[in-house]
């Protein structure tokens, strides 16, 4: 699962740990002429030379402190020194600079936009680690460890947003609403249904409103996940109101004392304006407790569209389906960044028990295997 964004993500942090690990060993070397300085100053001058070719960004500045040393010649011997240890101490503050980091972050940013993670957040991540890592000083031994965690704290901050637990908000209202929304062909009515084997799963009762009352057999699909685990649907004829379907749901749910109502919608389009009005209805009339975006992890930058689109009605957390064959994975920070709402499941195969609860953290991880 997100194999390929994951490797991004290790190539950026070898590449950024090799550049710091060779400003380590340069640096040695300085340390070295340093301990040699106090004895025979004048034959240092030469290996000061070689580390210059190493380092071309300080090479005009030590070329004009070599300079100054031969113009003092004939001073005494202690002042000489100084000046070499001037140029030594120069170049061990030396630090990462932008030429050291910039070809490795850009490289990542593209991976990251190969991978599905919008332009945007692309940036963000790339902004993060420049920051983080221009002039950083650390030991060798620490290096890949500083790396990892400052790309780590990026991709939390992303996805720090307000978790939601259904077993806590069901204790504060009963039934609790949940309505789904989504494309055509996002998985949202199977995705519903393992939402609510969930519910089972965790001593909670359901019911199911089959308020997608426009595509063509979305009744039976929905009537035959029920059956499937064990619930009761509520249901009219095609081209009945969805909005009174759902309100038919809450209505049983309350007389039977049923903990959580899910209603399933019809797919939606930028080009469905009925349908999106129709939407809107429902909302109106049934006022969800949450509402929750189904999205493809498969759609790539299209996932950011979507998101856009059925926020202008309101969404209050995402479910990403397909996980199990999506080998990039970029979608998940995207749309998290562009709704900052949060993910509650990950949907990882065809089974009712092929679901997740999404946790940041173990996610994060997973990507960076830190």
């Amino acid at each position: 699962m997100f194999s390929f964004l994951k490797k991004k993500f290790s190539n950026v942090i070898e590449n950024l740990t090799k550049k710091k690990e060779e400003e380590e060993k340069f640096e040695e070397k300085v340390k070295k002429i340093e301990e040699k300085i106090e004895k025979e100053p004048e034959k240092v001058v030469e290996e000061i030379k070689t580390i210059t070719e190493e380092k071309l960004a300080i090479k005009s500045y030590i070329e004009q402190e070599l300079k100054q040393v031969q113009e003092v010649e004939e001073k005494p011997k202690e002042e000489k020194i100084s000046l070499f240890k001037k140029v030594v101490k120069k170049i061990i503050e030396k630090r990462l600079s932008e030429d050291d980091i910039n070809p490795v972050l850009d490289e990542l940013e593209n991976g990251l936009i190969e991978s599905d993670v919008a332009y945007e957040v692309a940036e963000k991540i790339k902004n993060d680690l420049k920051v983080s890592l221009l002039g950083m000083e650390v030991k060798r031994s620490e290096i890949r460890t500083v790396i990892v965690n400052k790309l780590r704290d990026s991709l939390m901050e992303i996805l720090n947003v307000p978790d939601v637990d259904l077993r806590e908000r069901v204790k504060f209202k009963k039934p609790y609403i949940i309505l789904f929304l989504g494309f055509n062909g996002s998985g949202k009515t199977t995705t519903l249904a393992k939402v609510g084997k969930w519910l089972l799963d965790n001593n909670y009762s359901c019911v199911f409103a089959a308020a997608d009352t426009f595509r063509s057999a979305a009744l039976e699909q929905l009537e035959e996940h029920a059956k499937k685990i064990g619930v009761d649907v509520i249901r009219h004829n095609y081209g009945a109101d969805p909005a009174a379907v759902a309100y038919d749901a809450i209505s049983y749910a309350k007389s039977k004392g049923i903990h959580f109502v899910l209603i399933d919608t019809a797919g939606r389009s930028h080009a469905n304006v009925n349908l999106m009005e129709e939407m809107r209805k429902i909302i109106r009339v049934n006022k969800p407790d949450l509402k929750v975006l189904v999205v493809d992890s498969m759609i790539g930058n299209d996932a950011i569209f979507q998101a856009r689109m059925f926020n202008e009605i309101g969404v209050d957390a995402v479910i990403f389906t397909k996980v199990d064959v999506n080998e990039k994975g970029g979608s998940i920070l995207s749309v998290t960044y562009e709704l900052k709402k949060p993910v509650l499941f990950l949907c990882n195969g065809q089974n009712y028990e092929n679901m997740i609860k999404f946790n940041a953290k173990e996610f994060v991880e997973n990507l960076i295997g830190g």
